[in-house]
């Protein structure tokens, strides 16, 4: 009987994912061995760089997103003819190949909303993972985050 408190592998998370043009998803991705690369002010502005590259391209409009040390919060609304998998894939290659070395754990976690689910919400939630995390007093005095909704 499989274990159900085992973390799931990088293929795992790939199971079932569907990419439509338009869907709102909130994705996360952590880097390899939970290093905590984006502490360096060099690697989140790279990283940063990156997502506005996507919209640039428009293949995703960011929403929200954190750079934590060890992990990546984005909310992210998917454009057309864009894949979800392609579009992080590519995110994470030009990091990885700004910054010269492995810093990804393969795959990521999507989480595509629902109609129901508040969007403000959870882009607040996303840019309050620092606050969360001890990493700062107010949510504002962290660098490496942005909302266009909250």
């Amino acid at each position: 009987m499989p274990d159900k408190h085992a973390k799931p592998h990088g293929k795992d998370l790939r199971k079932g994912r569907v990419s439509l043009p338009g869907q709102v998803y909130h994705i996360t991705t952590i880097t390899f061995d939970r290093r905590p690369v984006f502490s360096d002010l060099r690697s989140a502005r790279l990283l940063i760089n990156a997502l506005r590259e996507a919209q640039a391209c428009d293949e995703a409009t960011t929403l929200a997103f954190v750079v934590m040390p060890d992990h990546l919060h984005w909310l992210l609304q998917l454009e057309a003819d864009a894949s979800l998998s392609a579009v992080v894939g590519a995110v994470k290659a030009v990091t990885a190949h700004g910054l010269g070395e492995r810093i990804w754990q393969s795959g990521f976690h999507d989480h595509a909303l629902r109609q129901e689910e508040d969007l403000a919400k959870l882009a607040r939630y996303i840019v309050a993972n620092p606050l969360r995390a001890g990493l700062v007093l107010r949510v504002g005095d962290y660098p490496h985050w942005d909302a266009v909704w909250l």
